[in-house]
């Protein structure tokens, strides 16, 4: 027989919603909180998502029913839409949504401006893993920070220590890449994952090894219901579930699972059933939480998946939320007299509504009004979010008052209690507009850098401005090349997982050795540096885009940044801001930052890879995948390259050359006129600097 736990404190369940239908199953279902899309700037863009009107009443029946609405503004947000931004920030105001959840930092900047007491949540869109990164987006004043799905118990744990709320994946899709790192959607059809607008490219057949036809790169669905009891004791604050895109179906099973699994410490067979039939992909994996990566967490969505989520099975979850829930205590007092309007008085304990009739109380000429006819009117509450649980009745002798009446009173009563309920926070909303943008001015002559992976370098790379290398390289080359006369810097592992202390050793000795330049790809990376007394350079990983980005880059003391290569010419070129700038303007663009390497899907060691293998679509194009004994990188099939006349004509500060495959660095001769052409048979690509994304 299965025991009840315990309860030792409470973890938010809560829940996706694409469009309204799934706001009430969530809400029916027993959620704690919701999070829905803003129309325009929502990482699931083929959501229904919510206009201004819609957002409006969806939170106002969230909050009637005492559940929290989070709205979604996780995209990467051009110039070009700012003002758009500023009007979705507000109506989010407006609306009375209770927290923001946000992947730009230039959002963040303008939310403060707007609705300064409007809570932010970091999405994990902002690829936050590490410690470190919690720390920083605390010290940024976040209220809560969204946790990357990779990180393993471990890991999470040591994020608890920071005072700040967490909240983690507990059930739902698992992208390959860490989320805000993947470019790979973007750059073979330009829909962006980064602009919600991803085409789940990590679903297609990708092989490996001897392979061929298989899905390296589709992972079974996360699933930590079962742990629920270990985050609440770690201090995660919300359990979330993914799934704006999925039927409100899916959402009620989510909950219903969540919610007995915290409360009854289990998930019933009935509800465990539920679960896996309305959505599953070959089942379901913990392997992150639990640091077991491996082969068992790939898996695709098959006939028998779809088939076992049949009409009945749908059937019987809409029947679990079709009628109103009511979950909100309330006690109400009724008074009435001859010659007078009665009254009817309603309180949660915090909000109290009054109404009195239009009519007045007459003389019974036949049969008086009873103090059980009036319970038998005013307990009606079904339809409504209220359970009455306490009803005090005065009533004078002989009163008379039709049931109608009654019914009237309880109407209007619950109503106007609904609308006190509806607006929690009343914030002050400043009416600003985004100030107008004068395009940079960069310095009269543009600077080469190069990132490299090695430290047999030519000595061409003199002439570099900074040439950034793995931070783990032997300490000994770094300080070989620093006499030898190259421009040294090195690069922080995109990927920080369980490596904060290592990466934070290896920067001080670094340090001592006369070290000084560092460029990061994520906060965590920043704040570490920073901390370090490092200069920094901001990274592509921080998926910098418009000019809010680089001012709050300016503000948080980065001396220079890659901009996002999810950037045009034209949009590069009308960036305002002081920070110098630059791009990319060769190499293989790294597509997705990945825990779970590839090769895993066919069982393929570390050992066996020797960090030279590849992995191949369906028409046969090949992809570098590049190890760092962490995570892997994969790589474009072919290289990006921008001319120097094409250069010129940028309104940067430098270009970066990130060398990651090639065998010919050490015998680059003048790394100021860099052209591959002569030595790749490999046709180039522009990337996405012409053709933009979606």
């Amino acid at each position: 027989m299965k025991m009840e736990r315990k309860r030792r404190k409470s973890i938010e369940i809560l829940a996706p919603a694409g469009g309204f239908d799934s706001v009430i199953a969530a809400v029916r279902s027993g959620a704690d909180a919701v999070y829905m899309g803003e129309k325009s700037f929502s990482a699931r863009a083929s959501a229904k998502n919510f206009d201004d009107e819609e957002l409006k009443n969806a939170i106002a029946y969230c909050h009637i029913h005492g559940v929290k609405a989070y709205i979604t503004l996780n995209t990467i947000v051009f110039d070009d839409e700012l003002d758009r931004l500023c009007s979705a920030i507000a109506a989010a105001a407006e609306a009375d949504a209770d927290a923001l959840i946000v992947q730009n930092m230039g959002v963040a900047r303008l939310a403060r401006q707007i609705a300064p007491k409007l809570a932010l949540h970091a999405s994990t869109q902002m690829s936050v893993h590490t410690a470190s990164g919690v720390r920083a987006l605390h010290e940024l004043g976040f209220k809560r920070v969204v946790l990357a799905r990779e990180m393993s118990r471990a890991e999470i744990i040591k994020a608890a220590e920071i005072p700040v709320e967490l909240e983690v994946f507990v059930h739902g899709a698992l992208c390959m890449s860490v989320s805000g790192q993947c470019y790979f959607s973007a750059m073979l059809g330009s829909r962006s994952g980064n602009r919600g607008a991803c085409a789940q490219t990590c679903r297609l057949p990708f092989s490996v090894g001897k392979s061929k036809g298989g899905h390296a790169l589709s992972l079974k669905d996360n699933s930590l219901i079962e742990h629920l009891g270990e985050l609440e004791e770690i201090g995660v604050a919300s359990a979330k579930i993914e799934g704006r895109m999925k039927r409100p179906e899916y959402v009620a099973a989510a909950v219903r699972a969540c919610k007995e699994q915290r409360d009854l410490g289990f998930v019933t067979d009935d509800t465990a059933r539920l679960l896996r039939g309305v959505f599953s992909r070959t089942g379901f994996t913990d392997g992150y939480f639990q640091g077991k990566i491996g082969k068992n967490m790939f898996g695709t969505r098959t006939k028998d998946d779809v088939l076992s989520a049949d009409s009945g099975l749908l059937s019987t979850l809409r029947q679990s939320y079709k009628d109103e829930v009511g979950n909100v205590d309330v006690s109400a007092a009724f008074y009435a007299n001859i010659g007078e309007k009665p009254t009817l008085c309603v309180t949660d304990g915090e909000h109290t509504a009054r109404v009195t009739s239009d009519l007045i109380c007459e003389a019974a000429q036949k049969v008086a009004l009873t103090e059980e006819r009036v319970r038998a009117q005013l307990e009606k509450t079904g339809g409504t979010a209220y359970k009455l649980t306490k009803l005090g009745v005065e009533l004078g002798e002989n009163c008379s008052l039709p049931a109608s009446a009654l019914n009237s009173l309880r109407r209007a009563a619950f109503e106007e209690l609904d609308k006190k309920r509806a607006n929690v926070h009343n914030y002050i909303i400043n009416r600003i507009e985004p100030d107008k943008i004068i395009p940079y001015v960069p310095a009269a002559k543009r600077a080469v850098r190069a990132r490299v992976t090695g430290t047999r370098l030519s000595e061409g790379f003199k002439k570099c401005e900074y040439v950034f290398v793995p931070l783990f390289v032997d300490p000994l080359e770094i300080e070989r090349l620093v006499r030898e006369g190259y421009s040294v810097g090195v690069e922080i592992p995109r990927g920080m997982f369980g490596r904060e202390a290592q990466i934070e050793s290896r920067l001080s000795r670094l340090k001592e050795q006369g070290i000084n330049h560092a460029l990061c790809h994520n906060i965590g990376a920043l704040y570490t540096a920073k901390g370090l007394g490092y200069r920094l350079h901001g990274g592509f990983g921080l998926n910098l885009v418009n000019t809010e980005d680089l001012l709050w880059a300016e503000e948080y003391g980065i001396e220079d940044v890659e901009l996002s290569f999810e950037l045009t010419f034209d949009r590069i070129n009308r960036l305002g801001g002081s920070i110098p700038r630059g791009i990319i303007s060769y190499g293989y663009l790294p597509l997705m930052l990945c825990r779970s390497c590839t090769n895993m899907s066919e069982g393929i060691s570390c050992k066996s890879c020797k960090n030279q293998s590849k992995m191949t679509d369906r028409k046969g194009k090949r992809f570098f995948l590049k190890c760092d004994g962490s995570c892997t990188e994969i790589l474009n099939c072919v290289p990006l390259y921008i001319a120097p006349e094409e250069l010129s004509g940028l309104s940067t500060d430098f270009n970066i050359l990130r060398f990651s495959v090639e065998n010919y660095v050490e015998n680059v001769e003048n790394i100021m006129d860099f052209t591959p052409i002569s030595m790749l048979k490999e046709k180039f690509t522009h990337g996405l600097y012409k053709r933009g994304v979606e």
